[in-house]
């Protein structure tokens, strides 16, 4: 259930924020490795280095191992039984036993013969990964959400324009085809003109509370320094590093708003052709926040009471996970990750592609294809740093006026709430002294 007080979040903030206050496979010689310009692109075979190897990591790198001109040389991971996991699966796939173990990252980011790494850590290390690997000279694609806060996000897309590195945010969405269909859709006029945007959640959530302490395992079999990284000290347990940090404030990001909402709003910003800005208003209700941009298009950020079941009357239920919805003056359109894509009259129904052969929302195939693919050409990727920057940030500002309960102004340009201080003020978090 969603809090009604503000006052209890504002309670949780404070002791919150008092506990925070802490060898290749291949002969081929990557340019970065002779000292060349950061655009230079890499050679034949791109070398390439994980960081964090769960669930979600595992997904990604399957669709990766397909690519011929992509090897996987190296893993890194705090955890001793994901490691040998992940060995397993490169290994397998390359019928040798080639892959290197690390425990820690950073010996990884050493190697000059790797070109790009895949960051899917757990979320709190998602921007502070990125940003060492690109100034080690790594291409990065992150696993999203790719900052807990405002200032993670801005700071992880400058560091990516300083370095001249390439980087895609892992809202694959944005290469997956009903969902390209269906923005064309509101890009065309078939909508008429575009007035409301539905981006789908789950409902927020504010949770700190400690797991019982644990003793610590031998260091080589979990590093649980390193597994905290910039976040804040807590006891050991177990659950966390098998996946109970999900909705912990100090792990998590945005009261999970961004768990979904990094995908969906980020549509909705597609399909508003908002990449440059963000909404400026930001207004929680029960069952929504409401945002509005400058030119008075509303952005509905909708709470699924059972994400994962049944929709509310307002999405239909085929459409599957991540639903969105984009509504003109001549109607709307709506999909979500079964990849059927639904509009509100015959007449646009009629001028839907053929949905016959649907890719699900969570491959990553395409998306980690754009990726290299744009190394080797060094432009910007679909979800590059200014976009993730872009929608990432309209996502924190919505989360954090859940959090406080009440309706703020942002300020676009300078990326600021306007006369609130508490607002601006959770804009960032202290960073843990972890190395």
């Amino acid at each position: 259930m969603k809090k009604t007080v503000s006052d209890s979040r504002r309670q949780f903030l404070i002791s919150s924020t008092a506990a925070t206050a802490a060898a290749s496979m291949t002969t081929m010689v990557p340019a970065n490795a002779l000292g060349l310009d950061a655009n230079s692109t890499p050679g034949e075979m791109i070398n390439l280095g994980v960081i964090g190897i769960g669930p979600r990591c595992t997904y990604d790198l399957t669709a990766m191992l397909k690519f011929k001109d992509v090897r996987c040389v190296a893993i890194a991971d705090v955890q001793e039984s994901r490691r040998d996991k992940g060995k397993e699966l490169v290994d397998s796939t390359y019928g040798n036993s080639d892959c290197k173990l690390y425990q820690d990252f950073r010996e990884l980011l050493d190697r000059p013969d790797i070109d790009a790494v895949l960051v899917a850590t757990g979320d709190r290390w998602h921007a502070a990964a990125s940003i060492l690997a690109a100034q080690a000279g790594k291409d990065v694609y992150s696993e999203k959400p790719c900052g807990i806060t405002i200032a993670d996000c801005q700071k992880l897309a400058d560091t990516m324009h300083n370095e001249k590195r390439v980087f895609q945010a892992g809202t694959q969405r944005r290469s997956v085809p009903n969902f390209q269909q269906a923005v064309e859709f509101a890009h065309s006029g078939k909508l008429g003109k575009v007035h409301t945007l539905h981006a789908s959640i789950y409902q927020p959530v504010l949770d700190n509370t400690w797991l019982p302490a644990e003793p610590l395992p031998p260091q080589d079999v979990v590093d649980w320094n390193l597994w905290l990284g910039p976040a804040a000290w807590r006891p050991y347990n177990q659950k966390y590093v098998q996946g109970r940090w999900r909705g912990q404030w100090d792990f998590d990001s945005g009261a999970r708003l961004l768990d979904w909402g990094a995908h969906t709003v980020d549509l909705c910003q597609w399909a508003n052709q908002a990449d440059g800005t963000m909404p400026v208003e930001y207004e929680p209700t029960e069952k929504n926040i409401i945002c509005t941009y400058e030119n008075g298009v509303k952005l509905i950020i909708d709470f699924l009471p059972d994400p994962f079941g049944d929709r509310s009357p307002d999405y239909i239920t085929r459409l599957g996970t991540c639903p969105v919805r984009f509504i003109g003056d001549k109607g709307w359109v709506e999909t979500g990750d079964e990849g059927e894509i639904v509009a509100s009259s015959e007449e646009l129904q009629k001028q839907l592609p053929d949905s016959s052969k649907r890719v699900r929302g969570l491959d990553v195939g395409a998306h980690a294809r754009n990726f290299f693919d744009c190394m080797r050409s060094r432009k910007m990727t679909a979800a590059n740093q200014d976009v993730m920057r872009r929608s990432h940030i309209a996502c924190h500002a919505a989360a954090i006026a859940w959090i406080l309960n009440r309706k703020l102004k942002l300020d676009p340009v300078k990326e600021e709430f306007v006369n609130d201080e508490a607002a601006n003020r959770l804009r960032s978090r202290p960073s843990r002294e972890w190395a």
